[in-house]
């Protein structure tokens, strides 16, 4: 399993928020790549990058991830945030994304998730954003009443690159992961599984690597330093 670390934009800075909540940031790197070169020099080379902005229709970060993605061949960068439409996966993986990450108009609208899929086979990862059991969309603003396990089933034939799931009610709180939950993915669907979502200690991520996640997203224990960046790196970049 390997730890992927988050680079989460707002406003052109990078930011770690409590809970998913827009109100509540915790963490602000004015420069993105300051971050990236933070995580680099402990020997990271995969990164997950969310534009925050256009995730709730407020904007566009498409400069500071341009920056992110050319800064260093041979990086692996997973990219998400307001992806709602076939041009803008196509400008995302343009960029230099490896990965282009969907989610609100993924799970609304499946034959769109299908037509993107089969498009670009091997390159969409589907973010599956979970409260409780419901998946939420929008941002973590909008209620799909959804279970997951309804949503994974639909995603199984797809040719994903993999599912993104973040338990919302842990994001950000520091307090461990939804293990119940990421295990029950694991078993469940056939494409690898990008845990996110409370990460807090090194046991945290064996636990994940124990019940089958591909890897995991690691944002505020990292950004405050709970987690020691090199040690989580020796084991797991």
């Amino acid at each position: 399993m390997i730890a992927i670390p988050a680079i989460d934009l707002r406003e052109g800075a990078c930011v770690q928020l409590v809970g998913g909540s827009y109100s509540d940031e915790r963490v602000r790197v004015k420069d993105p790549m300051d971050a990236l070169l933070r995580w680099r020099s402990h020997g990271f080379r995969t990164f997950h990058v969310v534009d925050l902005d256009a995730a709730l229709g407020k904007g566009s970060n498409e400069g500071p991830i341009g920056k992110l993605l050319s800064h260093e061949p041979g990086l692996t960068f997973s990219v998400g945030g307001g992806v709602r439409s076939t041009a803008k996966v196509e400008a995302v993986l343009a960029l230099g994304a490896a990965y282009v990450v969907v989610g609100t108009r993924a799970i609304e609208d499946g034959a769109w998730l299908r037509e993107v899929a089969e498009r670009f086979p091997g390159r969409v990862v589907v973010a599956a954003d979970v409260k409780g059991r419901e998946v939420v969309t929008r941002g973590w603003t909008a209620g799909s009443a959804r279970d997951i396990r309804e949503v994974l089933e639909s995603l199984e034939p797809l040719p994903l690159a993999g599912l993104l799931v973040t338990a919302v009610h842990k994001e950000g709180q520091m307090e461990g992961v939804d293990l119940p939950l990421m295990e029950e993915v694991a078993q469940t669907s056939r494409h690898p599984l990008y845990a996110s979502g409370g990460v807090t200690t090194v046991e945290d991520l064996r636990a994940l690597g124990r019940v089958g996640a591909f890897g995991a997203v690691i944002g505020m224990a990292l950004y405050t330093g709970t987690l020691d960046a090199a040690e989580v790196a020796r084991e797991f970049a």
